[in-house]
């Protein structure tokens, strides 16, 4: 193997990725098993991680399917457990699921909706983190992915609460990063921009939106699921083996500004 290419080798090593049965985690498993790692597609339908799955396997990777719903903090103290006793530990963590039940005016959210966001998309991430870092130390250190959002770094007036979620996973990465780098744990966000997929059809499948988001980014169009997956195998991999408590924006450069000038 080359220099190069070795930089980005993950044979030998266990994933985890949550919410990988279609969007952007599952192009995170499939490129994370493309490099080598032994990958655990997991998300609350058995059945359409195993699709997953069965397409990894297909093209000679390696993967197995473990349900989890990352509201409960059994089901997820499970996916751990279990990953352990099928492949011996977890290196690589992809915190990928996450919820937005309410798109509207902050005014309008519901307590229990509110709750749910907070829940899924928050406290799920640190119930994870902390379930896992303990055997990554023994291992001698790991990787741990959040997949933010540019919602965790600016104002939205229809996801509101959504966007405050994305805000706390950045700094659940800083604070990881502060509290594990003596152990070689490494701790990471991805902040994507608008993505084509199921999570983000209600911004997307409107055309006015999509629209008025493609004139306003510098590339003009919306971003693919499998543009934010390389991001994701450079921070599990040695490439960035110097890199903790970041967050990484991929967004086709809408948070740089719009190249859109007022008439």
């Amino acid at each position: 193997m080359s220099a190069q290419s070795s930089l980005f080798d993950l044979t030998g090593r266990v994933a985890v990725v949550t919410g990988s049965s279609k969007g952007i985690g599952r192009a995170i498993a499939e490129r994370l098993a493309e490099h080598g790692a032994r990958v655990i597609v997991s998300s609350r339908k058995a059945d359409a991680c195993e699709a997953v799955a069965a397409g990894i396997r297909a093209r000679g990777g390696e993967a197995a399917v473990i349900p989890c719903n990352i509201s409960q903090k059994q089901a997820l103290q499970g996916l751990v457990d279990e990953t352990i006793a099928l492949w011996g530990g977890i290196d690589i963590l992809v915190c990928n699921a996450a919820t937005n039940p309410y798109f509207g005016p902050s005014a309008g959210i519901s307590d229990e909706q509110f709750d749910k966001i907070m829940g899924s998309n928050v406290r799920s991430n640190v119930w994870l983190c902390n379930m896992v870092i303990p055997q990554m130390a023994e291992r001698g250190g790991g990787s741990i992915i959040i997949i933010s959002s540019i919602g965790g770094l600016r104002g939205s007036p229809v996801i509101g609460a959504y966007c405050i979620s994305k805000a706390a996973d950045m700094q659940i990465a800083r604070n990881v990063a502060i509290e594990w780098g003596h152990a070689n744990i490494r701790c990471n966000c991805i902040a994507p921009g608008l993505i084509r997929t199921d999570f983000a059809r209600a911004l997307w499948e409107n055309p006015e939106i999509e629209r008025r988001r493609s004139a306003d980014t510098p590339l003009r169009r919306i971003g693919e699921p499998d543009e934010i997956a390389g991001a994701a195998v450079f921070l599990a991999s040695g490439a960035g083996s110097f890199t903790t408590g970041q967050t990484f924006v991929i967004d086709g450069g809408v948070t740089a500004g719009s190249p859109v000038t007022a008439d």
